[in-house]
């Protein structure tokens, strides 16, 4: 069984020369459909003091730089910008990229960060409730000419996101495992689910039935959401465990693998996984 695969450079622990040098070599291996970074401030992973790079200048210069890859960042944190402001961004992107830029949102959860910034990340409930009015705006200014919208966190009147994407259709990746809240907007909103590491895949199975449940009350169908997870890849891996790894996956309904890289950020990794994706297909 083959599916589709994507890469993922987490900008932390590496120099933007690094990273580049890795999308320009993905962007040459067609096995590859996708490229992703994450929106944080601090890395995720020891040092936790190390360096990290922000993801959407990040993206910009990396939709520039390449042709082919779809990109975006997986996934960005609705408490970190206004939704009016994200969507103008993902606008801009989507231009620069000629139509290649997917839009990844999630609640948010890194304590450590927010804290240190002063930004608010509140409670579990004021988190979903504002990705929820967030993803609502978002989709309206990216499609509609004036958005109108009042909620708790959120006030928009007659507002205006001008030129509209190049894609006729932004798609929307949201992130997350939660049962509850975040597969409830999956259901009603995304174009692509993300589960991050899924340690099985009965653990996948029993969230994409929650997801599909959803869609069920939400007269949608289930069909129209692209699956995706991500499988952790490092120097140490090997090519043909991590091509056979994303398999059974593939089996169980998962539309996309995304590799997400834990350093280093050389190309030589990135072209023997190539070729071992490659021997499978």
């Amino acid at each position: 069984m083959t599916g589709r695969y994507a890469i993922k450079t987490p900008p932390q622990h590496g120099t933007w020369r690094e990273f580049l040098d890795v999308w320009l070599a993905a962007d040459q291996i067609d096995v590859f459909e996708s490229a992703w970074t994450m929106d944080h401030f601090y890395p995720l992973t020891p040092p936790m003091d190390g360096t990290h790079l922000e993801s959407w200048t990040m993206l910009a210069a990396l939709a520039q730089a390449t042709t082919r890859l779809r990109l975006g960042a997986m996934v960005n944190g609705m408490h970190y910008r206004h939704p009016a402001v994200t969507a103008n961004m993902a606008v801009t992107v989507d231009h620069i990229s000629n139509g290649r830029f997917v839009l990844g949102l999630g609640a948010g959860w890194f304590e450590p960060e927010s804290n240190a910034y002063g930004i608010p990340l509140g409670s579990l409930k004021d988190r979903f409730d504002r990705l929820d009015e967030g993803v609502q705006i978002i989709r309206s200014l990216l499609d509609d000419a004036h958005t109108t919208f009042s909620g708790r966190f959120y006030e928009v009147t007659d507002a205006r996101c001008e030129p509209k994407p190049v894609q006729a259709h932004l798609p929307i990746a949201i992130g997350g495992k939660g049962k509850r809240r975040t597969l409830r907007t999956v259901a009603r909103h995304a174009d692509q689910w993300d589960v991050t590491f899924p340690p099985d895949v009965a653990f996948w199975r029993d969230l994409d039935e929650t997801m599909r449940a959803y869609c069920g009350e939400s007269g949608r169908d289930h069909s129209e959401i692209t699956r995706s997870i991500h499988l952790p890849f490092s120097g140490d891996d090997d090519p043909q465990r991590m091509a056979a790894d994303a398999q059974p996956f593939f089996e169980a309904g998962v539309d996309l693998v995304i590799y997400s890289m834990r350093g280093p950020y050389e190309v030589r990794l990135i072209e023997a996984l190539g070729e071992a994706v490659r021997e499978l297909s």
